[in-house]
């Protein structure tokens, strides 16, 4: 198996005025293709900050980050956002999901912005869509959708672009628990039917036991990387 993702000796610390504050110290880890990795442990410990790394959404301020070999350090403001909007999905607790447009015109929108065709761009949508089983909603708003449903246009936006990886940051956080595993089940689905690499950080136990491996953390270091038994969800 490849190594997809790579974070080496990873550090950030962040300053407010004269308080520092080291929200990842030293942190190196590995995911591979096709690998349903959970990241946990308590408010602050740096789990966010670290996918954020992992997405190119900031940058260490030591050590290095790769992604399927090309370091996402090195890139400027427009390479990094070109391989953010072709390589990487991203899901958030808020699905930041456009009013005003449909469900299908939602997840079309990375496509347009890197230049598909309409026509193109909508087959990919509807693809994508019905992989997620909203397909009978594509001409929904999101003020229409519940909040399950919200979330999952939101993944299919994600996966999309055919994505490296998926990264997703409390994506059952808002939802009630029947809404939740739903989403798990979908997750694990992507994972085993379409080999996608996903890493998810979250509070929730049975999010982390429905993953290939659990990575938990303090104090902006890893505490504990495990292989998990697989569990039905």
């Amino acid at each position: 198996m490849a190594h997809y993702l790579n974070a080496t000796s990873v550090t950030k610390i962040y300053q407010t005025g004269e308080v520092r504050f080291t929200a990842l110290n030293n942190v190196s880890l590995s995911i591979e293709k096709g690998e349903f990795v959970a990241i946990v442990g308590p408010s602050g410990c740096g789990k966010s900050t670290l996918l954020h790394m992992m997405g190119g959404l900031d940058r260490p301020d030591s050590g290095e980050v790769t992604l399927e070999g090309r370091s996402l350090s090195n890139l400027d403001e427009s390479e990094s956002t070109l391989l953010r909007r072709r390589q990487i999905g991203f899901v958030f607790q808020k699905v930041l999901l456009l009013p005003m447009l449909r469900a299908l015109d939602n997840v079309m929108v990375p496509l347009r912005l890197d230049g598909v065709s309409v026509e193109e761009a909508t087959k990919r949508a509807q693809d994508a869509l019905k992989s997620v089983d909203m397909l009978h909603k594509s001409s929904s708003r999101p003020g229409e959708l519940s909040g399950g449903e919200a979330q999952r246009v939101a993944i299919a936006r994600a996966m999309v672009i055919n994505p490296a990886i998926i990264l997703a940051d409390e994506p059952t956080g808002a939802l009630d628990s029947q809404n939740s595993k739903n989403i798990i089940e979908l997750f694990r689905d992507l994972v085993t039917r379409s080999q996608q690499t996903l890493i998810v950080v979250t509070h929730d136990p049975s999010v982390a036991a429905a993953a290939d491996r659990t990575i938990r953390m303090k104090d902006g270091e890893i505490v504990e990387d495990q292989r998990n038994a697989k569990v039905a969800v």
